[in-house]
Order: structure tokens, then sequence, then C-alpha cells
């Protein structure tokens, strides 16, 4: 076993990890644990920030126990996070003023359309790649400034601090209130609505027009840099790296060439395809944002499709519905029977993302007949996974003029042979999932090694790199073009069910 070891801490949608990486890139030692998913209202969504951090320090500790390993043998700690979740709290007690909203909660819609005005969704996107909707940090911080009874004065005052996750874990980890560094990284600065793409700082008049005080503001960082030395339980440790969860994924899954692209399964998906170190606006529903910055290196680009509900319509049909009890099940229950029986699920419970952003939609069911079985549906949600993603392929060539010659994937659905094999059949590519699966994680890991020299460059990563297992296309062309379009026919039916009003 290699003597340098790194741990990287992923603090997703619905749990904390922190996976130990040893410098061949396997994984020594994974901890886990799920955090509270807080509905206070429909369409609201929230975390509390203070028992993540809490779930944060017991699995660091967990996976420094199961890998044998003391503190002070880590080279390097790395953090990967669910992006766009906002948090404020106060500078001098530590403690958050209210729940995170997390990045699904569509509280801010009206706020966004609003801020539109004559222009629409695309205002500020020459400069941030993004249009405005209630998926960015910048209007939920806004919301809470307005919010929350004196809140406004106080972050005025500079009593309080702003972050995404990112920042609020960096800033505990190296002592809090009393020596905590506030900063965030290029990846996650760019998800706030509020970084300029091209000057890779805050633009004062986008802060102006959302009223956002830059007081409240981290400092943007690269994201691969020792940011500072962790306190407390890995005191020492240099905390040197921060990606959001699908910049990490990315870069974990070795996409550092232009025209590289992958798929992220997780709550939602997320496509991100390399377009080098130039930003390539997107005409077609795509977010332009930054795929990672290496120290002092200029920053490399991505196009994204953000896809808000894949493996959350899974759990929706398990916890909600109670078809099935366990996740794992529903490739068994769909695998019954031979298709989709002519159903379809459009799964826009928060509105749809890429490539429509649209809040007015919600969730449909289409195609029912008195021939459609639990079977059926069960396959209906899988297919809505695949066919979310073919819509976003298609507008990424679109927008680059790159054909995906392949699909690397990761996160815990590519466990599902019957759904990584229809994603290869409406792609009519192969879809190729690494032995590491963990790419997130990985990610990180890889970025707080190259700033500490555990890892010496980026061929040395890609070299770690192994596939595990590759599906090929078996669906002919004529069923692809039918079944997409029926698909299409089902989307547009979701469309304009929330009415301004509400």
């Amino acid at each position: 076993m290699s003597d340098k070891f790194v741990a990287a801490i992923d603090q997703g949608t619905t749990s904390s990890r922190c996976i130990i990486f040893n410098q061949d890139g396997a994984v020594v030692a994974v901890d886990q644990r799920e955090h509270r998913q807080i509905f206070p209202k429909p369409g609201w969504v929230e975390h509390d920030a203070t028992e993540i951090w809490s779930k944060v320090q017991a699995v660091v500790a967990g996976a420094i126990a199961k890998a044998g390993l003391r503190a002070d043998q880590l080279s390097a700690l790395g953090i990967t996070n669910q992006r766009e979740t906002t948090v404020l709290w106060d500078r001098k007690t530590g403690k958050p003023v209210h729940n995170a909203i997390v990045w699904q909660d569509t509280r801010t819609a009206a706020l966004c359309t609003e801020l539109g005005g004559s222009d629409g969704q695309d205002r500020f996107r020459d400069r941030t790649g993004l249009p405005l909707a209630s998926y960015f940090a910048g209007p939920k911080v806004a919301w809470l400034l307005d919010n929350v009874p004196g809140l406004r004065q106080r972050a005025e005052a500079g009593e309080i601090a702003f972050g995404t996750i990112d920042s609020w874990l960096i800033w505990n980890l190296t002592g809090a209130t009393d020596s905590g560094v506030h900063v965030t990284d290029v990846t996650n600065a760019g998800r706030t609505m509020l970084m300029n793409l091209e000057t890779l700082q805050w633009d004062q008049s986008i802060l102006d027009a959302m009223n956002v005080p830059a007081a409240v503001l981290p400092e943007i960082r690269s994201s691969s840099e020792v940011y500072g030395t962790a306190h407390g339980q890995v005191a020492g440790v240099p905390v040197a790296s921060a990606l959001g969860d699908q910049h990490a994924a990315l870069f974990g899954q070795t996409c550092y060439s232009v025209g590289e692209a992958k798929n992220t399964y997780g709550t939602g998906s997320f496509l991100l395809l390399n377009t080098g170190q130039r930003p390539v606006p997107s005409k077609n529903g795509l977010l332009t944002t930054m795929a990672y910055q290496l120290g002092g290196e200029a920053p490399t680009y991505c196009l994204e499709g953000s896809i808000a509900i894949t493996g959350a319509l899974v759990q929706w049909f398990r916890d909600q519905l109670g078809i099935i009890k366990e996740a794992a099940e529903i490739e068994t229950l769909a695998a019954s029977v031979d298709d989709n029986g002519g159903a379809y699920i459009v799964p826009a419970f928060s509105g749809l993302f890429a490539p429509y952003w649209r809040s007015d939609a919600r969730g449909v069911v289409a195609g029912l007949t008195r021939y459609v079985t639990k079977g059926h549906l069960a396959r209906a949600v899988l297919e809505a996974t695949s066919w979310q993603t073919r819509e976003v392929v298609d507008a990424m060539y679109q927008d680059s003029g790159v054909h995906i010659t392949s699909l690397k994937v990761d996160g815990g659905m590519t466990g599902n042979n019957l759904l990584m094999q229809h994603q290869a059949d409406v792609l009519g590519v192969p879809v190729i999932r690494p032995v590491v699966a963990e790419t997130t994680c990985l990610g990180a890991a890889y970025a707080a090694g190259l700033a500490t020299g555990v890892w010496s460059d980026l061929d040395e990563l890609s070299s770690h790199w192994k596939r595990d297992a590759e599906w090929t296309p078996q669906m002919d062309e004529d069923a692809r073009g039918r079944e997409y379009h029926n698909w299409r026919k089902a989307v547009e039916r979701s469309f304009g069910w929330l009415e301004d009003s509400e």
C-alpha cells in the first residue's frame, strides 16, 4: 500500500461522506451518514447546516478509523459539495442564521422573474453563463436577506458570512470563529450567478441588481491550492481543494481534453463537456460554467446540462408510492416487462432544468392505459433518466458542434445495468463506467493531492483511470426515433402547469 493518503469530503444533497484514497487512486476507507431533508412548504427544500457540519466531522473520524490511520498520516484534505445550496452564518457566533436553502428549492422563482424584467432569463447570461433560475445561489442569498428580520442590516455591517457548502465546511475546518478561512473556489462561485466568468471575480453590477452586499462574500480562489490548515480532529492537515460535485466528477473521470464528457447520476444528473480554455455560450438551454482551475493556471471551462430529478425519481417511486421497498428492486421490476407499455414519466417535480428551464412545469405520467402495470411504470422511471440525458447531449452538439463518441458515467445509478443499457441505446454511443465509481470524491482528492505534491500532473492522474464496464447500443434507429418522439410529447404536456398567480 502507498504511504501517502488523501481524504475527500463529499457533502452531498442527502448525505455526508468521507473517502480516503491511496497514492494509486484506490479507495482505502469510506464512511457515510445521511442528513435530514426539510420541506417547510411545497417547493421549499432546506438543510440544517449545523447538522451537516456535525455529520462531516463524524464521517471524517469514521473513515480515518476504518483505514487504521492517524490524522497526521493524511497528506491533504479535499472538499466536494452539493452546489448552489446557500448558507448564511454569523461570523462571531459561527451559527447559521437560517436553514440552508437547497439547490432544488424553488421559492425564488418569482424573484428571478422580477430580476429578469424585460430581458428575461438571459439578463446576466453574458457575464455568468447562467439563466436566471431558482436553481442558483445569488437569488437565494437575496431572499434570505429580505425575509429574515434584521439580516440585511447585519449583512451590510459585515457581521454575516455567505457561502455555498464548500465555504461553510472550509471555514469550520480551518478554525471557524477563531481562525476560519472564508473562501470558495471558481466552480462554486460560478454557480452563484454573482461571478463574472471571464474575470473570475464577483461582478459588482450583478451584486447591485440583486441587492447583495459584497461584505458577505467569500474570497474566490482556484480549485486546487492550500486554503489553510485544519484544526480539531485533523489538525495540521492542509485543506487543499474545493470543487462543486459535478466539476469534481469531471476531474475524477480525467476528462482533461476538449470534447471529453461525463454524466453523474445522483439525486439529479449532470452532464459536463470539457470545452477547454474558453467559455462556449449556449443557445440551447445549457449552462456555460467552470470545469476547474489548478492553482495559478488558466481556468478550464465546460458546458453543463443539469437535470433536476433522476435518482430522486426512484426515491419517489419507493418512498411516496411504496411500490418498491429498496431502490435496487426497481431494476428487477422493470426487467419483468419488455418495454414501457406506452407510459412515460416526466419528473418535473420542481420544474425542468436543462435544456428547458421551465419553472412552470410539473411532473406528468403520460400514455397510461389499462395495459400498464407497475413493471411498465418502473421501466418508465428508469427511462426518464436516459431520455433527459439524450436531450442534453443533443443540446451540447448544437452549441459546440462536438459529437460525443462515448460517455463516461458515475454515481449510484450506474449500478443499474438495465438503465445503463438503455442509456447507450438512446444515445447511440458506448457508455463506460470506471473501476472507481466514486469519481466525485476522487476528483476532490486528486485536486488536493496535486496541490500538495502527492501527484505530479494530469498525465499521472489519467494513468490511474481504468474501465470497469461498457454498454454498447443495441436499439435500432427507427425505434430510437419513435421513442424519443413520444418522450418529447410527454415533456410538452408538463409545461404551463403552474400559473403566474401561483
